[in-house]
């Protein structure tokens, strides 16, 4: 790999589609193409092959969408982290809920980040509107579509990511600066002791992704940038982008895609909220479907 990139490498890299997003996150390379969320805004949108059309839309919610995974031999269905939990999207958009664990008292909460694992399993992280200290958890859903919470007191979990194995899951408390890398057992989805793989001094890791030499890369909301780290957390390389607030990663192949948000900032700039495509040296793996068990109710007709 090359090292870090110039300070002049922003003038390289420009979006070539015109949307800017409020929170673009989410995005995820999948059998039918790629795929990201505009978070608070609900919508699922879809990257046309041709690099200057617009995003389209598939479909939208009326609660906040914040990442999806393919559902296994259903085309066109989604599992879904939005509002306070997860559900089954229909072709036509319609939910089916499997559960609203953050439907509770305290401060209003909604569903972030997520990812299937590579054994089929779906990981969900949530959050407080208002990022109240600790308020997050992180939620498995299993083959039989039960949803779990398995962690808690998270502030704003982002990712998860695996590595190929699934072995290893790497999950960030944006708001802390951290990511920890978990062992887990493939088996069973039951994660062991976390270590602190990853703290930042500037800016908060945010959306990630594993490439095939198993090094972890980062949006780093705040910074302009993207990080990656070999798996023993060696900075390897820097991208830098004209947008502050990178929030989700992407390898399509050797196409890195980032989105990035326009949220929260009083004078945004040109290129902040849109979607940026870098080439890189090391490719990604399409990212996993959700698989629910033969006999699940997953299985059976959405509404």
């Amino acid at each position: 790999m090359t090292g870090s990139m110039t300070e002049n490498a922003t003038e390289r890299f420009r979006p070539t589609r015109p949307d800017r997003l409020e929170l673009g996150e989410g995005i995820r390379w999948t059998d039918g193409g790629v795929v990201l969320v505009d978070i608070l805004a609900g919508r699922l949108l879809a990257t046309p092959d041709d690099p200057a059309l617009p995003l389209r839309e598939i479909l939208r919610l009326p609660v906040p969408l914040g990442a999806v995974a393919p559902v296994a031999d259903r085309p066109g269905t989604w599992i879904a982290a939005a509002g306070t939990g997860v559900c089954l999207l229909a072709p036509d958009g319609t939910p089916t809920w499997l559960a609203t664990p953050e439907d509770r008292p305290g401060p209003a909460l909604r569903m972030n980040d997520g990812v299937a694992d590579p054994a089929g399993r779906f990981w969900a992280g949530s959050m407080a509107y208002d990022t109240t200290e600790g308020a997050g958890s992180l939620y498995r859903v299993d083959h039989d579509g039960t949803v779990v919470r398995v962690l808690d007191g998270i502030t704003v979990p982002n990712g998860p990511a695996f590595t190929a194995d699934g072995r290893t899951m790497y999950l960030a408390d944006s708001a802390h600066g951290v990511v920890r890398r978990y062992p887990v057992d493939p088996a069973t989805g039951t994660l062991g002791a976390p270590e602190d793989f990853l703290t930042l001094e500037d800016g908060s890791p945010d959306g990630m992704a594993v490439d095939t030499e198993g090094a972890l890369w980062c949006a780093v909301w705040g910074t302009g940038t993207v990080r990656r780290h070999l798996p023993d957390g060696t900075p390897d390389r820097v991208v830098r982008l004209p947008a502050r607030q990178p929030a989700g990663v992407c390898l399509e192949g050797t196409l890195l895609h980032v989105t990035t948000a326009r949220v929260g900032l009083e004078t945004p700039g040109p290129y902040d909220g849109a979607v940026f495509t870098v080439p890189v040296d090391v490719p990604g793996t399409p990212t996993p479907a959700f698989r629910p068990a033969p006999a699940s109710p997953v299985t059976g007709d959405l509404a």
